[in-house]
């Protein structure tokens, strides 16, 4: 639906420095669409190159009525509050987009097409529920651990830790290297980035696998696949690692990891076990008993965010030496170090 050349404006609210701000925060980084501005009270006047480490020059606006000057013709949702509920506030903005003639990208579990589409004004106006599942899947049957490809999963030790991101760089670098790669978009901001994938925590349980299978061979020409990851094992709201394993039938996974967390961001009751006993416990699901065969993670990709460069690096040595991988931060440092031996 989204044009390449279509201007975007995002709408953070309150939730510009907030994890839950990961749907506009990824859209900046790698939206390839102009992006006029950004909707956050607070932080109004400011630039998005002030107050992340973005390298996009977008400024930051208080209101619908100054993004629209600036000649806005798409609403992004950039929040993935949880539970992907959209709350009542929210609901005077959408209203206003529409009827200002701009069309909407939503994300959330909650569809707007039911409820604003009478709204469109003309053939050019859209709204864009990126959580609708495309396609009904046939039941998987395990068919992608004959492909003779490359497939790699991001695995995490908790929602929201890095896993799309250093997806995307590690597919940013294997094109960038004339490796012929594909990537799955499992997720909202994937699928808004890619134009087009499966969000995963949308289908049925029955579904799931089926639905990553059918990606993953639609693009079974590909020397490798990149399958973003969902959720993780570790989090007792998460179904989405499993499905991704037997869709995919990985030969190889890249775990990702908050370097500052010891618990998980909610529920912080459970905490995150030693890396090198949550790689195995993955490794051994990913193969269950040789069945599909022996994938193995080949790096972890840390997200050092919250700490100084200092602390990053120290976390960075102390985990290649307890894990004997590659190890990086992959938006500071790059990606080259979890891939050049492999892909």
């Amino acid at each position: 639906m989204l044009k390449p050349q279509q201007k975007v404006a995002l709408y953070m609210e309150g939730f510009l420095h907030s994890d839950y701000g990961k749907m506009g925060l990824g859209v900046l980084r790698y939206l390839q669409n102009p992006i006029v501005g950004i909707i956050d009270t607070e932080h109004a006047g400011s630039n998005i190159n002030k107050e992340h480490p973005i390298d996009r020059d977008v400024p930051i606006y208080k209101n619908l009525e100054e993004v629209v000057a600036q000649g806005a013709e798409v609403l992004l949702l950039g929040i993935a509050p949880s539970g992907g509920k959209i709350p009542e506030a929210w609901l005077s903005i959408i209203n206003d987009a529409l009827r200002k003639e701009l069309s909407v990208i939503n994300g959330l579990h909650d569809t707007l097409a039911d409820r604003f589409g009478e709204r469109i004004q003309s053939p050019d106006q859209w709204i864009w529920d990126v959580r609708t599942p495309p396609f009904i899947p046939e039941i998987a049957t395990g068919q992608a651990i004959r492909l003779n490809n490359k497939r790699l999963l991001m695995i995490g030790t908790d929602m929201a830790c890095g896993k799309m991101t250093a997806g995307l760089e590690i597919y940013k670098w294997a094109n960038q290297n004339h490796r012929d790669a594909a990537f799955v978009a499992t997720g909202q901001i994937g699928i808004t980035l890619m134009g087009s994938g499966i969000p995963l925590d949308a289908y049925k349980v029955d579904h799931a696998c089926g639905a990553v299978e059918n990606m993953v061979m639609q693009h079974r020409d590909r020397s490798l696949i990149v399958i973003e990851g969902q959720g993780a094992l570790l989090h007792p709201g998460s179904t989405a690692t499993l499905p991704l394993m037997r869709g995919s039938c990985p030969t190889h996974m890249v775990l990702c990891h908050r370097a500052d967390k010891k618990t998980l961001r909610n529920p912080e009751s459970i905490s995150i076990p030693n890396l090198k006993d949550f790689i195995a416990l993955n490794e051994s699901l990913a193969s269950a008993c040789g069945t599909y065969g022996k994938p193995k993670v080949v790096g972890l990709a840390l997200n050092t965010s919250k700490l100084s460069e200092t602390e990053a690096l120290h976390y960075i040595s102390q985990w290649e030496r307890e894990l004997n991988l590659p190890v990086t931060d992959v938006i500071r440092f790059g990606v080259e170090k979890l891939v050049k031996d492999w892909i």
